[in-house]
């Protein structure tokens, strides 16, 4: 019989890329997840985002373009 180990909440969240930031579409400052390099989704409302950084980081509104590259990417 094999052992199952209990993963536990902290090594869950070891491997998912988070950050603090102001989610351009609900305006509140948030946790953002990862999805690919560069783009977060807010943990509040779901709209996904693009980082930019540029002296400050911040967080932008995808255009269409950039929409329909990250549903390629899943």
């Amino acid at each position: 019989m094999v052992k199952k180990k209990k993963m536990t909440f902290r090594k869950l969240l070891d491997g998912i890329h988070t950050v603090n930031g102001t989610c351009p579409e609900c305006e509140e400052d948030v946790i953002m997840v990862a999805i690919v390099t560069d783009y977060y989704r807010c943990t509040n409302c779901g709209h996904d985002t693009r980082q930019y950084v540029n002296g400050s980081i911040k967080y932008l509104k995808l255009n269409h373009d950039e929409i329909e590259w990250l549903k390629n990417q899943k």
